[in-house]
C-alpha cells in the first residue's frame, strides 16, 4: 500500500497545528463552492426507507439531461473517489460483461507485470494511488501525445487539477479512438466540468465505448459532504461498477437532492462562481502573486516563497493546498464573500517579502 495522500480540507489538523477553533479558519484548500445552494425538500420516507430503485432512476434520469449524456444513464456512486478505487479491477480482472442481467469475468487473470497505466500529471494523486497500490506500473506523463499502445489505460483530467490545463473534445476523442484500437479503456475525470460545459465528452459518450467518464456532484453544488458523483460509461462497466459498490452504495436524501437539483436552473451558480473566482483573482495579483492556472472553483498561484507563504495564512487561520512536487506553487479556493477576500487580502498584504 502506498503513502496516503495529504488532500486539501484538513481544518481540524490546522487548528491543533496552528490554534483557533476549525469553525473560525477560512478554508480555502478545496475546490468547492464556497456558497452552497439552497437544500431542496426531501421527502421523508428517503430518510426512512432503504433506497428504492425509483430514486436511483430518477437521479439517473436527471443526471442524463444535466450532463447530456443521451442513451447512457450516468450511475450514481458515493463519490468518484469510491470509482477510482475500482478502477484496477477493470484491468486486474479482465473484460466485465452482462448477460441476463447479471455481471460476469471473461478472464480471471491478475494484472501482468508488463500492464501499463497512463496518468497525464500533475494532476489528483489518489489515481496513480490506486493503481499502484493494485500493482500496475504507473506513467505519470505530461503530454497525451506520451501515451501509447503500451498503455492499457490512461487517464486524463479535464480541466485538470490543480493547474487547470484543458483538452478540446476532439483531441480527447482521437485519444479514445487511439486507446481502443489497442485494447485500452480512457477514462476522463470532468470532476470540475460543471463550470465548463462545452469541454464534456458526456455527449459523446454514447459513441466511444471504451470511455469512462466521472464527474462530481458535490464541487459545483456546494455539497461536498453529500459524498455523490457519477460515472458514464457503456452499461456493462457500469454494470460492474454497480455490482463492485454493493446494495445501497448511495444515500435515498443523496438520490433525491440529485434529482432535484441537476433538474435545477444552474446559471445562477455559474454567474457566481465567476464573481467569487475574479475577486480570488484580484486579491492574488494586488498580494504580488503570479497566477499560474486554474477554473472557476480554484487558482493556482506559483511564488518562490510560497512554503512560507503557506505558514503565514495558517497563522492567520486562512488554509490553502501547498504541493511537494511543486514547492512554489499555493493553490487557493474560492473565498465565500466580499469579507473573505478583505480578509485574505489583509494577510497576503502582511506577509514581508
Amino acid at each position: 500500500m502506498s503513502a496516503p495522500i495529504a488532500h486539501g480540507g484538513g481544518i481540524t489538523a490546522a487548528a491543533a497545528a496552528f490554534g483557533g477553533r476549525p469553525e473560525d479558519w477560512l478554508d480555502l484548500s478545496t475546490g468547492i463552492n464556497p456558497c452552497p445552494v439552497a437544500l431542496p425538500d426531501i421527502p421523508a420516507r428517503a430518510w426512512h426507507r432503504l433506497p428504492d430503485r425509483h430514486l436511483v432512476d430518477e437521479a439517473r434520469f436527471a443526471a442524463r439531461d444535466h450532463y447530456g449524456s443521451g442513451a447512457i444513464l450516468p450511475l450514481p456512486v458515493p463519490g468518484t473517489q469510491s470509482v477510482i478505487q475500482l478502477l484496477p479491477r477493470l484491468l486486474r480482472r479482465g473484460q466485465v460483461t452482462v448477460t441476463d442481467d447479471r455481471v460476469t469475468v471473461t478472464d480471471d487473470r491478475v494484472a501482468a507485470t508488463d500492464d501499463k497505466v497512463a496518468v497525464v500529471s500533475p494532476t489528483y494523486g489518489e489515481y496513480a494511488r490506486a493503481f499502484v497500490s493494485a500493482g500496475f506500473a504507473v506513467d505519470a506523463v505530461d503530454d497525451i501525445a506520451a501515451i501509447g499502445g503500451e498503455h492499457r489505460l490512461a487517464v486524463v483530467v479535464n480541466p485538470n487539477n490543480p493547474d487547470g490545463r484543458v483538452w478540446p473534445a476532439e483531441t480527447l476523442i482521437a485519444l479514445h479512438d487511439s486507446m481502443k484500437a489497442a485494447g485500452g479503456l480512457l477514462v476522463v475525470d470532468e470532476a470540475f466540468g460543471d463550470t465548463e460545459p462545452a469541454l464534456s465528452l458526456a455527449a459523446h459518450a454514447q459513441n466511444l465505448s471504451n470511455l469512462i467518464i466521472f464527474r462530481s456532484f458535490g464541487k459545483f453544488f456546494g455539497l461536498a459532504g453529500l459524498r455523490l458523483g457519477f460515472a458514464i460509461a457503456r452499461e456493462d462497466i457500469l454494470a460492474g461498477f454497480e455490482d463492485w459498490l454493493g446494495p445501497w452504495a448511495v444515500s435515498g436524501p443523496a438520490l433525491s437532492l440529485a434529482a432535484s437539483l441537476l433538474r435545477s436552473d444552474v446559471s445562477a451558480i455559474r454567474h457566481s462562481l465567476d464573481t467569487r473566482s475574479s475577486a480570488l483573482q484580484a486579491t492574488l495579483t494586488s498580494a504580488g502573486l503570479r497566477i499560474r492556472g486554474g477554473t472557476a472553483l480554484f487558482t493556482l498561484a506559483a511564488d518562490s516563497r510560497a512554503s512560507d507563504i503557506y505558514t503565514h495564512l495558517c497563522r492567520h487561520h486562512i488554509l490553502v493546498r501547498k504541493f511537494d512536487y511543486a514547492p512554489d506553487w499555493l493553490r487557493f479556493g474560492l473565498t465565500p464573500d466580499p469579507a473573505a477576500d478583505r480578509r485574505l487580502g489583509e494577510a497576503l498584504q502582511g506577509f514581508e517579502r
